[in-house]
């Protein structure tokens, strides 16, 4: 059960993306710049809504090694009925040397 800051938080997060999103509508429709609505949603004067949202979707986060270790087909140990053994697997893990 989320706390009362929690819920807040969550409440705060879920405001500030409708009011983008309708930014971005009324934006679209009155056919303002970003720099004229760049306060009211938050951002700076130059950024504009596309660079934004580049920002947000183009950075991946990096895998950790085991994940980086599970993708390698090779790594794999199965079961007979094909499910993968990850007790097994994360003992071949830790056992490998790492660089």
């Amino acid at each position: 059960m989320p706390t009362k800051r929690e819920r807040e938080y969550y409440r705060m997060g879920f405001d500030d993306g409708v009011r983008t999103g309708r930014t971005a509508e009324f934006m679209a429709s009155e056919g303002l710049s970003p720099q004229q609505v760049g306060r009211d949603i938050g951002i700076g004067r130059r950024a504009s809504l596309r660079q934004v949202s580049q920002r947000r979707t183009t950075g991946k986060r990096k895998l950790s090694a085991w994940q980086k270790y599970i993708k390698n087909k090779r790594n794999h140990i199965t079961y007979r009925d094909g499910k993968l053994n990850l007790k097994a697997m994360g003992v071949q893990y830790r056992k490998k040397k790492r660089r």
